[in-house]
């Protein structure tokens, strides 16, 4: 029998793969989450207590621009307010620059290996993702530029990357940048840069500043706020003006608003965060490689831990998990079928999952 008559999906909405998050643990579980990069140190003091603060009054309306927030923003990172506008999670404002500015017919080139919402925030948009192989998991600018086609519309460019840690140095993203028309939106997706501890990264500001093709997008859910959805997005005063005309009147929440600006505003506890990110990054990287394991070199909250084969890294997230710890498979989402993406934890948790993926690799 044919189907009854009904609303109809636009052509090729059904044909997206959605967005796979990390697993959790089954209810009631202990297992701790180590599959999606949240804060190792859970969210800053002064953030938990402006978050107390916001809930008293729920019948009220947030304030739509995100004032508060952007002016936190833009005292902290010397930027013009103006300049900046904030979107429910940085995913938000992704969806809304695809919305915006790709259409049938028209192209957005992105790494292999880059964020997996690229393409469905692409697809939705009537346009084409182009994917650019990653030698040795490291977005390759030349082959980028190679990929540009008179129908490239957006770049979408993780630095660092996810799930691979990896990044370009301020050097290259201007090369990047350089070699690109001045019609075609460079989107620099540094969601994980408050972890960059590189002297050679640039969160990307000073092409934003100095060009009306370029634009940084940031998030709060790695600095431990992923539950209140906070992200942020600074870019020319025309691209702004466009994003404002779309986005939702409310869409950032306002315990997620003054929960952003205070932690925005708590330099020392992102400090810390990043001290503490640094050293059990290099601790587990050092410990696991060598071990038939290699470990991409990586400057996010996380690493990527490459097995011998896709068998074994199926058996190390299956002991992982029978340990208590639940780290993310990449391969249904990424394509790296023998690979893990363990976020970095607490110290515990750090040598805990050392020493169960160093037993396995020995025996």
């Amino acid at each position: 029998m044919p189907d009854p008559i009904r609303p109809t999906p636009q052509a090729g909405i059904l044909e997206i793969a959605p967005y796979l998050p990390g697993k959790s643990g089954a209810p009631g579980s202990k297992a701790i989450k180590l599959s999606a990069n949240e804060s190792p140190l859970g969210a800053s003091p002064k953030a938990l207590a402006a978050l107390r603060e916001a809930v008293i009054h729920p019948e009220i309306y947030p304030e739509g621009s995100s004032r508060l927030l952007r002016e936190a923003l833009g005292d902290v990172h010397g930027i013009d307010p103006a300049r900046i506008v904030c979107g429910n999670g940085s995913d938000d404002l992704l969806h809304l620059l695809a919305q915006i500015y790709l259409g049938e017919g028209e192209e957005a080139v992105m790494n292999r290996y880059g964020f997996s919402v690229y393409p469905i925030i692409t697809r939705a948009a009537g346009a084409r993702i182009v994917l650019v192989d990653e030698p040795a998991y490291r977005a390759d600018v030349n082959a980028i530029l190679a990929a540009v086609t008179p129908r490239t519309k957006i770049v979408w460019l993780a630095n660092p990357n996810n799930p691979t840690g990896t990044y370009l140095n301020s050097a290259e993203v201007a090369r990047l940048h350089a070699g690109l028309r001045p019609d075609i939106l460079l989107v620099i997706d540094s969601a994980y840069a408050e972890y960059v501890t590189a002297a050679d990264y640039s969160v990307g500001l000073d092409l934003v500043a100095a060009h009306e093709n370029v634009v940084m997008v940031r998030t709060f859910s790695k600095m431990g706020l992923a539950a209140v959805r906070v992200g942020w997005m600074v870019g020319p005063e025309h691209v702004i003006d466009a994003i404002n005309r779309i986005r939702g009147p409310f869409n950032v929440n306002l315990p997620g608003q003054v929960a952003a600006a205070a932690a925005t505003r708590d330099v020392e506890f992102t400090q810390r965060l990043r001290e503490h990110n640094a050293q059990w990054r290099e601790w587990l990287s050092a410990q696991l490689a060598g071990n038939a394991m290699r470990v991409v070199p990586s400057q996010a909250n996380f690493i990527l831990v490459l097995f011998e084969t896709p068998a074994e890294a199926a058996s190390g997230f299956e002991r992982l998990a029978a340990a208590g710890y639940i780290v993310r498979e990449v391969g249904a989402s990424y394509g790296i079928e023998n690979g893990l993406r363990i976020s970095i934890g607490s110290e515990q948790a750090m040598r805990d999952v050392a020493a169960v993926l160093k037993s396995g690799a020995a025996q």
